[in-house]
């Protein structure tokens, strides 16, 4: 598995693997640095008294922890359990199941191209993490620009490789944001007006939005894009369309991005 550093940072989140449970805490291992040993003190297991340890860790069990401490002398990494919440823990097991599956990707790519792996993941892995942030949002970038390894200054024979392993495994990430928007006419043939203007919001090729009706005379904008500038820059000229059209037929409409 490739490896960003020996140790992880005071405040970070880690995989950890329960290995021996104790009244007084329990030992883990940490998945994603070399299987270090860390420790759980009873503590930092849970918010208030613990009867039974193991109602709450496990010889086998996977969590997610927060570094508190961290001593390179002795080796030795101290954690906190209770201090992790749902959100947070979904959030970094998501990841770390990303990271290996572009791990294996990245295999894929050393083998068909004739690559040493270990070399290659030194020399080409490594950097990837560097210039992108994780070897997943490499993968995830590429699988939506193809020149986004060009760009970062990656050449070499294993790059087309790469693209084509990118483009055939990974999902192009989305997002989606929403907006609400009122919309009136007094004209008698109003309501063909709001329609045809709310219709003009959707006319762009570059995101797809959707109009959902609340309750006269608000409506709904829901727009679904690859990153959230885009998703907003959409939005917003949606809602620009709207308002020109309903103006120019005698009508009003006010927007609201609600954060």
């Amino acid at each position: 598995m490739l490896r960003t550093s020996e140790y992880p940072g005071i405040g970070d989140l880690v995989i950890c693997s329960v290995q021996n449970v104790k009244n007084f805490g329990a030992f883990v291992s940490l998945d994603e640095f070399g299987d270090k040993e860390g420790f759980i003190h009873i503590a930092e297991v849970a918010a208030g008294w613990i009867k039974y340890i193991r109602d709450y860790v496990r010889e086998g069990q996977k969590v997610v922890c927060k570094v508190m401490k961290v001593d390179i002398s002795k080796g030795h990494v101290d954690l906190s359990l209770k201090q992790v919440n749902d959100h947070q823990r979904r959030e970094k097991i998501q990841g770390w199941k990303n990271e290996q599956k572009a791990e294996k990707l990245l295999e894929m790519v050393a083998e068909s191209s004739g690559s040493n792996l270990e070399d290659f993941y030194k020399e080409v892995g490594s950097v990837m993490v560097e210039k992108f942030g994780s070897l997943y949002r490499t993968f995830e970038d590429v699988s939506v620009d193809e020149n986004a390894l060009k760009d970062e200054g990656f050449k070499g024979k294993w790059t087309k490789e790469f693209i084509h392993v990118a483009k055939d495994n990974i999902a192009p990430p989305e997002v989606t944001i929403d907006a609400h928007i009122e919309v009136t006419c007094p004209l008698p043939d109003g309501v063909d007006h709001i329609r045809e203007a709310l219709l003009t919001a959707q006319k762009t090729d570059n995101v797809d939005i959707k109009i959902q009706y609340i309750g006269a005379p608000r409506y709904r904008m829901v727009v679904n894009a690859p990153d959230y500038k885009l998703a907003e820059e959409e939005l917003l000229m949606a809602s620009e369309r709207v308002i020109e059209y309903i103006e120019a037929h005698e009508g009003k409409a006010k927007y609201q991005r609600k954060e």
